[in-house]
């Protein structure tokens, strides 16, 4: 019996393993070595390591573990059960576990169009997040690939970084005479044609090619197709979500399963690495107090 299992080796993990380890608790961290942000080439917004290569910062993470003597594993969570006071963990190849706390921190997938180029300029010209890409964006040609009030909406903010922007629906636009009306307002075109796939040279993002032949220069698509669970744990074990598909979770990440934390971008709607390793370590926290709480008279 260890103290707390975490679930993900991204920021959030980390962060909860390193405060975990720093309270002297006995933690395993299981990580399948999948990541919403591999195909990125930077990762942005995180003070003092902006620009730093995603891969980077978890080795550093990683290596920052070793002097808190942190269970590091690469495994994938194949199973999570609640046995009377404690979790039992499975692991691929049938290990199980057993913890007084569970924390998933495994974050989201994004629904990424079955579309020629788009798999191929992902991370380099197709983006998700303006927050994290947009500035090196900023003044050029861009196009957002979505529909309706979703996808009008991330355009009118991709003009916070250029004043070039183009919905592009791929199909019918689903846009309201109010989304349309406020479109033309801040000067967003829309191409409602069916699109037939992304062009480029290497690794450079040139243009959009439509199923009707016409093509428009763009040098980079932000996606507005949603997100889904990477790992379905939560849902397994009964935890509560939002509208939105997020675990629904308190202010220090605990959910409606007693023992059960969710921390970074699978439960909370602000999706940077940096709140995702602070919402790691606000998990971290509120574990360890409640373990006091159990272990003190």
């Amino acid at each position: 019996m260890v103290d707390v299992v975490i679930v993900g080796g991204g920021p959030a993990g980390l962060s909860a393993a390193l405060i975990l380890g720093r309270c002297r608790r006995s933690v395993i961290l299981c990580d399948d070595g999948k990541y919403r942000n591999d195909a990125s080439r930077a990762l942005h917004g995180f003070l003092s390591r902006d620009g730093i290569h995603p891969a980077e910062l978890r080795r550093i993470g990683r290596e920052q573990l070793e002097r808190y003597e942190i269970d590091y594993r690469c495994a994938t969570v194949t199973d999570a059960a609640v046995e009377g006071d404690h979790f039992a963990i499975t692991l691929n190849g049938g290990e199980r576990l057993q913890a007084r706390k569970l924390l998933i921190a495994t974050g989201v997938r994004d629904n990424i169009p079955q579309i020629d180029g788009f798999e191929r300029y992902y991370g380099c010209g197709v983006f998700h997040c303006p927050y994290c890409d947009g500035w090196e964006r900023r003044d050029q040609p861009l196009a957002v690939y979505g529909s309706g009030k979703n996808g009008a909406g991330l355009c009118v903010s991709l003009t916070t970084w250029t004043s070039d922007v183009v919905l592009c629906s791929d199909g019918p636009a689903q846009l309201k005479a109010a989304e349309l009306e406020r479109l033309r307002a801040n000067g967003i075109g829309v191409r409602e044609q069916k699109i037939a796939r992304l062009e480029g040279s290497g690794d450079a993002m040139e243009g959009i090619v439509f199923h009707d032949g016409s093509r428009l220069e763009r040098r980079a698509i932000f996606l507005s197709t949603g997100q889904s669970q990477r790992c379905d744990l939560a849902g397994r074990l009964g935890c509560k979500f939002t509208r939105k598909g997020a675990v629904q979770t308190g202010k220090l990440e605990g959910t409606n399963i007693p023992g059960l934390y969710v921390a970074g971008d699978a439960s909370k709607d602000v999706q940077l690495a940096i709140v995702a390793a602070a919402e790691g370590a606000k998990a971290a926290i509120a574990i360890n107090q409640s373990l006091e709480g159990k272990d003190r008279t």
